[in-house]
């Protein structure tokens, strides 16, 4: 148990901005750049109608193009900032800053990015946290380059200690680790107390080796939305049923069952013959409301039912997000928030 009193906030407190990197030709978007810009504009559309967005972009030219279509789409650009920045590709949860805070004293968590587990080449990514400082983005804060692979997306915190992670995902990373030596490094680097682990749930179409962040996520007052799937006749159906008996099994840092809500299951959505990861648990909370995705299923409204009531006094706002699952991803796995105080 540490005794520093850094600590990795929940996604639920308060935030001075939303971390994004803006899609562009030279970005795995190319092929269909133009629908998922509109993702970007309802996006940052939503963002800015609550708190700051910061869009990284690559280039002049790019900054400006963005800034054209958020203008035509009527977004407060007053709430926008654009930091010109090389990066490999818009997957900023798992490539941004893990920020730990202690009231006003932060460390900017700069672990190693590897394209999850060498499936893309992350060499500027990699570099992004480094940039970003060197730009002048942050307060002044210290900067923790931790030379462990190590996703954003690959862990949720209540706030109080807890992380919760999956096996599959970090045994990929670290196939030489052991359980007890992963919960070592991730309580050390987070500052943490304790760290669950789900040895069940994924998504087909998903290459992040079962993000926790596509299915299960923490929620305020001991709570966990989870992506469900209630149709038998579906290749998840068993796994994801022994995710839910897994949190169901899981308990409190006092020893209190977590509270569940279970996530509806959308159709599946294909791109040819391949499943896409359509998953509802991709939601990003930032100040005063829950952003969720819709992938333009019956189940939206569900998902938006069950999220508000695991967020209690939000504001629940849907994005179109189906084109960002064609290249495997959703809402939160194209964010980083940053905690209130940590940007200059």
């Amino acid at each position: 148990m540490t005794t520093n009193a850094l600590r990795l906030p929940a996604e639920w407190e308060a935030q001075s901005a939303v971390l994004l990197a803006w899609p562009h030709a030279d970005t795995d978007w190319a092929e269909r750049l133009d629908q998922v810009e509109q993702t970007y504009v309802a996006l940052v559309g939503a963002i800015t109608r609550f708190e700051n967005a910061i869009v990284c972009v690559a280039s002049a030219a790019v900054r400006e193009h963005a800034e054209t279509l958020l203008k035509t789409a009527q977004a407060n650009l007053g709430r926008v900032r654009f930091i010109e920045i090389e990066y490999d590709d818009t997957w900023l949860r798992d490539s941004g800053p893990i920020t730990l805070a202690d009231r006003k004293q932060f460390q900017l968590t700069d672990f190693r990015f590897t394209g999850w587990g060498g499936k893309f080449e992350a060499s500027r990514d990699d570099l992004l946290v480094q940039g970003l400082i060197q730009r002048g983005l942050f307060v002044p804060a210290a900067h923790r380059r931790v030379d462990w692979a190590l996703e954003g997306g690959g862990i949720e915190s209540d706030g109080a200690g807890t992380i919760l992670t999956t096996w599959k995902c970090l045994h990929q990373r670290h196939p030489q680790l052991s359980r007890a030596e992963m919960d070592k490094k991730l309580i050390d680097s987070l500052e943490a107390r304790r760290v669950l682990w789900l040895d069940h749930g994924y998504l087909e179409g998903d290459d992040t080796d079962a993000h926790i962040d596509t299915l299960a996520r923490f929620a305020p007052d001991d709570a966990i939305v989870y992506q469900a799937c209630d149709d038998a006749s579906d290749p998840h159906h068993a796994e994801l049923a022994a995710m839910a008996q897994e949190l169901a099994a899981l308990r409190t840092a006092d020893g209190r069952p977590y509270r569940l809500f279970p996530l509806p299951w959308p159709q599946p959505i294909r791109d040819g013959e391949r499943r896409l990861a359509a998953s509802y648990a991709n939601y990003l909370i930032v100040n005063g409301a829950v952003l969720i995705p819709a992938y333009g299923d019956a189940a939206d409204a569900e998902a938006a039912r069950v999220i508000g009531l695991a967020h209690p006094g939000r504001e629940i706002v849907a994005v179109p997000c189906r084109p960002l699952i064609w290249q495997n991803g959703s809402l939160h796995c194209v964010t980083m928030q940053l905690p209130r105080g940590v940007v200059a």
